[in-house]
């Protein structure tokens, strides 16, 4: 059995498909043909998928796992999700400007002036465009859009996200700005 230090959702299991142990799947990489690509999905429960055979079928991949031999093992598996280890996600193929959502979580959300509005716990597409959830302490939960307008600067390395939070949905008039205050100390005259 496997415990996955940091993984990344790659794919559900939906229905069976025939009779030879295949199942019909969500992928949620760029290629949905290269889910194999990636070495052995892995479920939370430990266990372990070997990809033998993909193909593409309208949206969704039709997969036949080693080990899966016939209709009822296939269906035994239905809603299941598949990860894979977060290194073994190719960095080196990724644009300036791209960045894997596993990635986002965990970066902090600042304005300009240094105030924070939360840590990303997750990120969502509902169909009109990807969402950052923010979380704060003791705050609720807020979902801001991920676009160019309210996520001005992602930096990876110091762990925070530079955002509008006017464009972002978090204020409705740039007076409120000035109700926050900065975490940074504030240098002595």
């Amino acid at each position: 059995m496997t415990k996955l230090e940091n993984p990344v959702l790659m794919a559900t299991i939906g229905g069976a498909q025939g009779l030879r142990g295949e199942v019909r799947a969500k992928a949620y990489t760029a290629d949905p043909g290269a889910l194999g690509d990636y070495g052995h999905l892995h479920s939370m429960d430990g266990r372990s998928f070997e990809v033998l055979e993909i193909r593409e079928m309208k949206n969704v991949v039709v997969v036949r796992f080693r080990g899966v031999n016939d209709r009822n093992a296939a269906e035994a598996l239905n809603g299941l999700e598949l990860y894979i280890e977060r290194d073994n996600l190719p960095d080196e193929e990724l644009e300036d400007d791209e960045f894997y959502y596993a990635d986002l979580e965990g970066l902090e959300a600042r304005d300009d002036k240094g105030v924070s509005y939360g840590t990303v716990t997750g990120v969502f597409d509902f169909g009109a465009g990807d969402l950052l959830e923010l979380k704060g302490p003791g705050k609720r939960p807020v979902l801001i859009p991920f676009s160019e307008d309210s996520v001005l600067e992602i930096d990876l390395e110091a762990g925070t996200l530079l955002i509008d939070p006017l464009a972002a949905g978090l204020v409705d008039d740039p007076e409120e700005l000035s109700k926050f205050t900065s975490d940074k100390p504030k240098k002595k005259k």
